[in-house]
């Protein structure tokens, strides 16, 4: 393309949910509680964890540090969505644009792999329940969650300067209540070819290996559930990792369905729409999935309540 139609960027323009300016009231509203329920319930969580010793075991580790990532990740989007509603600028900035990629990427990456650690517990408590204790130390937890944040924190940054190194045109509108990357990337007026293939490399990489362990541990689960004897013991051992399983469906087939979705239909304002399924519903509804499922969780809620009162 022309080096003229090349600009050197400040800012971009984000459309969000613009095609009708009468629905901007009920979307503002309806995002604010979505927002504002989802950080109240992990931190409900977090707070359960802390407080009651019996939550103080390596499946409640993990599930704190999920629900601090969803907090984060939510935070990521919806506030500067709500502020675009609430001053009537769409406006955000280049740098601000970059940013928020970078930590949509990051906290993405990191659900990602702390739902892959947390099959891998089930996995050594369902299959290995007299090894657990010393399979599951507190030394090996903390360097799984270490781990965990120094790739997405590298895959992040990685993805993020391949947007630095993008030039882009004078269309800089993004068809997206946030600076999704695929729709930044189409905005460049250079041949994206290479940064298409590296990108989605990486994320197909970052995204099949823990899917396949995943897969794993969920196969060797329902083989040694298959083996007990009991009904009883059947229910017991499947009512462990019931939530776990109903989170990782959400969450992978909700961003499985977004990017599925918008390469078979063109539409942005529909892969927008659908990507509010991962972005927002996902992390809003983990922390009932797991209260509402769990005994331990629930009785911890309640003598909190109770104190409180």
């Amino acid at each position: 393309m022309d080096s003229s139609n090349r600009t050197r960027v400040s800012e971009f323009l984000l459309l969000g949910f613009v095609e009708n300016k009468d629905l901007q009231p009920l979307i503002y509203g309806l995002f604010l509680s979505m927002y504002l329920v989802t950080v109240i319930g992990n931190i409900s969580i977090i707070v359960a964890i802390i407080s009651g010793p019996c939550l103080h075991t390596p499946m409640y580790f993990f599930l704190s540090n999920l629900s601090f990532v969803d907090i984060c990740f939510i935070s990521t989007t919806v506030p500067k969505m709500l502020v675009n509603i609430q001053t009537q600028n769409n406006v955000i900035t280049y740098a601000g644009c970059i940013t928020q990629i970078y930590f949509f990427l990051l906290f993405v990456e990191l659900d990602n792999f702390l739902l892959t650690i947390m099959a891998y517990d089930r996995y050594v408590a369902i299959c290995h329940p007299m090894h657990y204790t010393v399979i599951m130390n507190y030394k090996l937890c903390g360097f799984l969650v270490l781990v965990s944040w120094i790739v997405s924190v590298l895959h992040a940054l990685f993805q993020s300067l391949m947007m630095l190194a993008l030039p882009f045109c004078t269309h800089l509108e993004i068809p997206h209540y946030f600076c999704e990357p695929n729709q930044v990337i189409q905005l460049t007026c250079s041949d994206a070819f290479l940064n298409d293939l590296v990108i989605y490399f990486t994320l197909v990489l970052l995204a099949t290996v823990p899917l396949a362990g995943i897969f794993y541990s969920y196969f060797k689960i329902v083989s040694s559930i298959c083996a007990i004897s009991s009904v009883h013991g059947k229910y017991k051992a499947f009512s462990t990792c019931a939530s776990h399983l109903s989170v990782v469906s959400l969450f992978y087939c909700t961003g499985l369905g977004v990017y599925l979705s918008s390469a078979a239909n063109n539409s942005s304002q529909a892969s927008a729409t659908a990507s509010v399924m991962y972005t927002v519903v996902t992390p809003m509804v983990n922390p009932f999935i797991y209260s509402l499922r769990n005994k331990d969780v629930k009785s911890v809620l309640k003598k909190l309540f109770v104190r409180k009162l």
